[in-house]
């Protein structure tokens, strides 16, 4: 049985695989599940939180597995549009442009790898931002 926070093997590893590219970024154990930072900023966190002390993720649930979650920044501008449609994203309950991303066989990789890059941008020092070649924006 695993404790709550673990995650998958498989998506830690296309997490890591992601967020490794990123300049000066590093991986590590969250109070719950793994983050990763850059300098002491957190730009993702991805966990499995017990939905019996987080109902709010209840409804992510299924066949009896609690959900996996990722929390990272979202531009301003892309907050709305990237929220409103509702699962897999949804604002989360602390932070002017926390998103939280419900993980699984559903979930767009290339679309995650942009989201998570623009959380980094929104964290990282400038310079270390400006190290990264702009993406399209998404949809």
């Amino acid at each position: 049985m695993s404790s709550p926070g673990d995650v998958p093997p498989e998506i830690l590893n296309r997490l890591r695989s992601i967020c490794r590219q990123l300049p000066e970024s590093y991986e590590e154990p969250a109070w719950i599940g793994m983050r990763w930072r850059i300098r002491t900023r957190t730009f993702a966190h991805v966990c499995t939180p017990d939905v019996e002390r987080s109902p709010a993720y209840a409804a992510y649930a299924t066949e009896g597995r609690d959900p996996v979650v990722m929390t990272f920044r979202a531009p301003a501008d892309d907050l709305l549009g990237l929220t409103a449609p509702g699962f897999p994203f949804r604002r989360a309950d602390w932070g002017h442009n926390v998103v939280v991303g419900v993980l699984g066989d559903h979930t767009d990789w290339t679309e995650l790898a942009e989201l998570i890059t623009d959380s980094y941008r929104e964290m990282a020092p400038k310079f270390l931002a400006a190290r990264l070649p702009l993406l399209p924006p998404l949809g």
